[in-house]
């Protein structure tokens, strides 16, 4: 069984990336659920999505303690859902920063060197500077695919299969930068 929860803010892809993981695993023969929570995704706040495969999974949702891994999409959006990580388990992290409204209304501050800390604290964390990447593939758009693409060197799926995966969830006109900007991601980490 493989846990692993996407977590990031409105409009940066978080549910696509469920969906295209979703594709792969269930491509591959595996029982797949997946859950995901966006209350105000559209102005900006918070979005995630548990993705859960294996031979048999009976609920979408994914224990504190538990997941695998979780990809954040965003440097807070990490420590959120840190909780959920088991022992042992990956933290990827995007090293973007994207402030939530209380910080932009000058209400709350944003928290001093999270990289130092989440590398300190959260066990095996792999922080990813994305933002050659993105400008490589034309898109702060692709930012999704990217991640996907860092996630893919730690699961056992093919290239093949996120390929088929891909085509099958972006719409064609997209096809190739994201194809790019998967392969760009992949890329940006080797275990």
């Amino acid at each position: 069984m493989q846990n692993v929860i996407f977590a990031g803010v409105g409009g940066q892809g978080v549910i696509l990336a469920s969906k295209i993981l979703m594709e792969v695993a269930m491509n591959a023969g595996y029982d797949v659920k997946e859950s995901e929570v966006h209350g105000m995704a559209q102005r900006g706040g918070s979005v995630d999505c548990n993705v859960r495969y294996g031979s048999k999974v009976y609920s979408p949702l994914i224990e504190k303690g538990t997941a695998d891994y979780v990809v954040s999409f965003e440097m807070l959006e990490s420590m959120r859902k840190l909780e959920y990580l088991k022992k042992g388990g990956v933290l990827i992290v995007n090293n973007d920063r994207v402030d939530p409204a209380p910080v932009k209304a000058g209400l709350e501050k944003y928290p001093e060197d999270l990289e130092t800390w989440l590398s300190t604290n959260a066990g095996d964390t792999v922080i990813i500077d994305t933002a050659g990447a993105l400008k490589t593939a034309g898109s702060k758009k692709a930012l999704n695919i990217v991640m996907l693409g860092v996630l893919s060197n730690f699961l056992e799926f093919t290239p093949q299969q996120w390929e088929t995966a891909i085509r099958a969830q972006v719409k064609e006109k997209f096809v190739d930068m994201n194809l790019q900007a998967f392969q760009l991601g992949k890329a940006l980490y080797k275990k």
